[in-house]
């Protein structure tokens, strides 16, 4: 897995160079392809932060016996998420 992350990362660069030439970032393809791989990395980023995250929070022992803290922590996620929501208004 290792050599692999190693080697993806300059063949990559080097198709990036490879294109510079004859690429048009206003062209719909771009836009499309551009759009399809923002959204994976999002859903991508989103999974790892709920799954892999939080999930471990969430079913802590201690998590589990308090509804007060249940509730809070459900909040504060939802007050997190959408406070970042709008915080990617702007950027």
């Amino acid at each position: 897995m290792a050599l692999f992350f190693s080697l993806t990362t300059p063949i990559g660069i080097g198709i990036g160079l490879g294109i510079t030439n004859v690429y048009d970032e206003n062209s719909p393809t771009a836009l499309i392809v551009e759009g399809v791989f923002n959204s994976a990395s999002a859903g991508i980023l989103i999974y790892m932060a709920l799954v892999d995250f939080l999930a471990a929070d969430f079913m802590h022992p201690r998590m589990q016996g308090n509804g007060k803290l249940q509730l809070g922590a459900n909040i504060s996620l939802l007050l997190g998420a959408g406070l970042m929501s709008l915080l990617a208004k702007w950027a």
